[in-house]
């Protein structure tokens, strides 16, 4: 007997290396998922389109599967790509599932919830940045960023955390914010993978 949801093809993503994936495995695991159909993508943000997780199981869905992701916010963090994802499903005649409510683009309700769901996204990404650009010019109008110091303290190592998983800020962008050097950057983001669960192995 065929199954009528097709086969389940799940996707789940974090933003930072310190994140990890297993709560998403496991929710997806419990919808259905078999381990081996889950794609992932580490380190990305949403609002990033080049994600060669979500590449890949865009491309592993055929019509009649359903792709299931834990949450919207974790196949998209924006009102474009949201809509855009959901359009190309839906023209390969794949489902989407979130987290276990199928979006149906045919039925009013489901299309305006699937949208208030992308607004709230796209909203957090903003408040994100907005709050750490406010944080950073706090810091340095109270010149804790003045001058190079020889570390960074565990609040501004978490923002610089937060900043380079946006995907936005290289490096030197990074460097020149905190007003350290890039082996400063590197050590953090270094120290802040090993901290992770697993992140040592």
């Amino acid at each position: 007997m065929t199954d009528p949801a097709g086969i389940l093809v799940g996707y789940a993503r974090c933003s930072t290396d310190a994140q990890d994936l297993t709560a998403q495995r496991d929710r997806l695991a419990e919808l259905g998922v078999a381990e081996e159909r889950i794609y992932t993508d580490h380190g990305l943000t949403g609002t990033n389109r080049d994600r060669p997780g979500l590449d890949q199981a865009l491309a592993a869905v055929r019509a009649g599967d359903t792709l299931v992701v834990p949450k919207l916010d974790r196949l998209a963090r924006s009102i474009v790509d949201a809509h855009a994802i959901a359009s190309e499903l839906e023209a390969k005649g794949v489902r989407l599932s979130l987290g276990g409510t199928i979006h149906d683009p045919s039925d009013p309700m489901s299309k305006m919830f699937f949208s208030m769901l992308a607004t709230f996204a796209e909203f957090e990404v903003d408040l994100l940045r907005m709050r750490t650009r406010e944080g950073m010019k706090v810091a340095k109008a109270n010149g804790k960023l003045r001058g190079k110091q020889p570390k960074l303290s565990a609040a501004n190592q978490r923002r610089l955390c937060q900043m380079h998983g946006t995907g936005e800020h290289t490096i030197a962008d990074l460097a020149e914010t905190f007003n350290v050097s890039r082996a400063t950057v590197y050590r953090v983001l270094a120290a802040a993978e090993a901290a992770r669960p697993g992140g040592g192995a």
